[in-house]
């Protein structure tokens, strides 16, 4: 009788509703899932936004610095940013949601930050997992990669 090995296990922690907040923690879970892991995403704090049914769509790009704070450069920076994930053939935030949850990356969304934003677990994607942080932390504890990204 051959015995396999249980899978390595990977978590990323996603925590901002930005395109920078949340294409790395995507695009990591995809690929730990493509080389053979178990890949969790966790989003808490504002990176729940992501995990809500059309959040993912309003995530958008904000300039470091004092640009971030100039009225509209918001909209012209998400503008050019989705115009260079484009040219450079990147999948967008919805395809690549779509990509990890057809490759097995389970979505896990934070019980205190739904509690906080005072969310129900229906505005959730579908498929969306709800842990306490007692819940991530014992599966985290355990993991070959866990990333606050």
């Amino acid at each position: 009788m051959t015995l396999t090995a249980p899978k390595e296990t990977a978590a990323f922690i996603c925590s901002r509703d930005t395109l920078d907040g949340a294409y790395p923690p995507l695009i990591l879970a995809i690929n730990a899932a493509r080389a053979g892991m178990e890949a969790k995403v966790f989003f808490t704090f504002m990176g729940i936004n992501l995990a809500c049914k059309g959040g993912i769509e309003k995530a958008r790009f904000i300039p470091p610095g004092v640009m971030g704070a100039v009225p509209g450069m918001s909209a012209i920076a998400t503008g050019m940013m989705k115009k260079k994930i484009d040219k450079a053939q990147i999948p967008s935030l919805p395809e690549l949601m779509e990509m990890a949850q057809l490759g097995g990356v389970e979505m896990i969304v934070c019980k205190m930050t739904i509690d906080m934003m005072e969310l129900d677990e229906d505005e959730l994607v579908e498929g969306s997992v709800v842990w306490t942080a007692e819940e991530f932390i014992k599966y985290a504890k355990d993991c070959k990669i866990c990333m606050f990204i």
